[in-house]
Order: structure tokens, then sequence, then C-alpha cells
């Protein structure tokens, strides 16, 4: 086994993860039926070098702390402000997933003190820089969280534009069973950020959904108001997007599903 890198020097393994970053493009979902519906908006995310985080001081996002834009590491993992890195791989040597090298969380931050992440990506790589795994940590609007955790059973790396299949096992839209499948495919590259996730509810070879968030990476600002005036409301954003679509669906009688059981809080299921 490659022993793993101290923490201050994870950072210099990776090609471009050498500070915490902005990531500004677009998030955009597509359903083809029952009922046709699609909407592209503009976002954004961080993207955050876990080894890094103390860099976080020198920029408007404030790092576990009150800010008009801030970080808290409560907000992901555990949910009680302890080390993400070391969580992670915790969860990672449970697994059996040998991923040495830096883990790269992708984001949305709290605006406003507020935060809300229908999807965080937590990208681990080999102290190599390949990428080993993928955490994608899912919340609902009811305030559950379900992990899909994506690898190969081989141990080989994940490639950019490569396919994971992981069985559907979490309820996030009452107008979804959970039952199917996701297909989820990204690119890594040091300027470009895609996570693309198709849902296929197992009676088709199309998908029922097509999501995708994708940004370019832009140097944090210094000060908060830029940032602030560019995406101050965007939290609230999300939030009020979700209804509205749900709205919409519900007005074009796309048929409902009560929620089912809440998983176990701190349940992760693996790929197919």
């Amino acid at each position: 086994m490659t022993a793993r890198l101290p923490d201050d020097a994870l950072h210099a393994a990776v090609t471009g993860m050498r500070a915490p970053a902005l990531l500004a493009g677009f998030v955009m979902h597509r359903r083809a039926q029952p009922a046709a519906n699609a909407f592209r908006y503009p976002a954004f995310c961080l993207r955050l070098p876990l080894s890094r985080l103390p860099a976080l001081a020198g920029t408007a996002v404030r790092w576990n702390r009150r800010g008009f834009v801030s970080f808290h590491e409560r907000d992901h993992g555990p949910g009680d402000g302890t080390s993400l890195a070391r969580w992670m791989r915790e969860l990672l040597a449970r697994e059996g997933i040998v991923a040495d090298g830096e883990i790269v969380l992708h984001a949305f931050p709290r605006m406003l003190g507020y935060a809300f992440n229908p999807v965080t990506f937590w990208v681990c790589h080999t102290a190599a820089g390949d990428v080993r795994a993928v955490l994608a940590e899912v919340n609902n609007t009811f305030g559950e969280t379900h992990r899909y955790l994506l690898a190969h059973d081989d141990g080989r790396p994940i490639a950019s534009g490569e396919t994971l299949v992981a069985a559907k096992r979490f309820h996030v839209s009452p107008f979804c069973a959970v039952r199917g499948h996701y297909a989820f495919r990204f690119h890594f590259g040091d300027e470009r950020w895609l996570a693309r996730i198709d849902y296929f509810d197992g009676d088709g070879a199309t998908p029922v959904l097509v999501t995708s968030i994708a940004g370019s990476a832009e140097p944090l600002p210094v000060r908060a108001w830029p940032l602030f005036l560019r995406y101050g409301w965007f939290t609230l954003g999300v939030v009020a997007r979700i209804h509205w679509q749900a709205w919409k669906l519900w007005r074009r009688r796309v048929p409902f599903f009560a929620k089912p059981a809440p998983p176990a809080a701190a349940s992760v299921s693996r790929n197919a």
C-alpha cells in the first residue's frame, strides 16, 4: 500500500488543486417523461482541496465563521464539525478503497448564513493524482441524506467521461419513485468541472431525468461584495426553483410518490 502524504503536502500532488477555487457555470435539468420539462440557470460552487482549507483565510469565503459567504465543515459529512478529511479517509478505509492523495470537495457555500446542497461531490485522489473514488452526498428537502460511493472494484482509476452506475436508494423528488438506477459521469479537468447524473427508472433505455452541473475555475475573490453581488441570493434561489419546478410538474399531473421511510443516518451504497 502506498504511504499517505502528509496533509500539508497533499496539495502539491495534484496539478491545479493548490488552492480553493470558485467554479462558475450552470445547472441543467431535463425531464423526458411522463411530461417534458427543462431548465438551465447560472450556478457556482466551491472547489475545496481539504488539505488547503486554511487558505480560505485569505479569501472572501469565511471558514467555519459567519460571513456573507462562508463554508462550514458541519454542513457536510458527519455534520458535527469534525475533520472532513479524516471522516472521508475513514469511510474509504471501511470500504477497502486506497485513495491516499488529495480529497477535493465540490459544494455550494453558505450564502447569508444559509446552505442547501442537493448534491455534494467528494473527489478522492491517489498520491499520484489519479481519481480513485467519488462520493456523491445527496440531500433532499426533508433534511435526509444518502451517499453513493463510486469506485471500481479492481481499484483502477476513474477516468473523465467514464460511466459509473448506482442503484437508486434514496427519495429525492416526489415525482420519481425509489427504483431504477443512476448513471454518473464526470470531467475532472483542472480548469473545468462537470458532474452529470442520468436517472433511469428501469422501464427503458432512455433516461427519465438528465441533470448536470458544470463550471470553469476562477480564483476566489479576496473581498465578499463582488461574490455577494454576483450570487447573493443563490441558495434561496436553489430552494425556490426546486419548489417552482415541483409545482409545474404537479400542475401537469405527473404521478406523485409518497416519501418512504428515510434511510439510516449514515447510509452509504456502492455502485454496481
